[in-house]
């Protein structure tokens, strides 16, 4: 059977199996990515929140699973996408834009090879395949662009990719 065909409709929720390092909770992200043509493309989904501007699919860290499942899981429940994750580009720490809490965010690059049309948030987010300065314009989060920007860099020094 196809990943695609088994691939859970309902996102994980709650926080029981979150993981921590000295009391950060630790969340893992991609920025996925396409080229279309010559052009980089990113994908950027909504916030859950309404109004509460554009990011790239990102959740927490599970301790029943590695760091590449998360990562993995993340951009299937969050935004419907499948393809080959790539090294990791960095680990930030950040506070949290609703509470005074620390987080430790680890991101990877996703090459797309698939955009599912039914995915588990599909009925609370939005995405959009956009270009890399409008993912900046629009990305919420500072420690995103900058992983933005290491992806960019990493893209540009591959010679298969100019």
């Amino acid at each position: 059977m196809e990943l695609k065909n088994m691939i859970s409709m309902v996102a994980r929720s709650g926080r029981h199996l979150q993981r921590y390092n000295h009391g950060q909770r630790q969340v893992v992200g991609c920025i996925p990515y396409r080229i279309k043509g010559s052009k980089l493309e990113v994908l950027v989904i909504s916030a859950q929140r309404k109004g509460k501007g554009m990011l790239f699919p990102k959740g927490g860290w599970e301790s029943d699973e590695s760091i590449v499942e998360a990562a993995r899981r993340e951009s299937v429940e969050e935004a419907g996408v499948l393809g080959t994750l790539e090294g990791e580009l960095g680990t930030w720490c950040f506070k949290s834009k609703g509470n005074d809490s620390y987080y430790e965010g680890h991101m990877f690059p996703l090459l797309v090879k698939e955009q599912l049309e039914y995915w588990p948030e599909r009925d609370i987010r939005q995405r959009a395949w956009v270009s890399v300065p409008k993912a900046k314009e629009v990305c919420q989060y500072s420690w995103m662009r900058e992983a933005l920007d290491l992806l960019v860099m990493r893209l540009e020094s591959t010679p298969s990719v100019n």
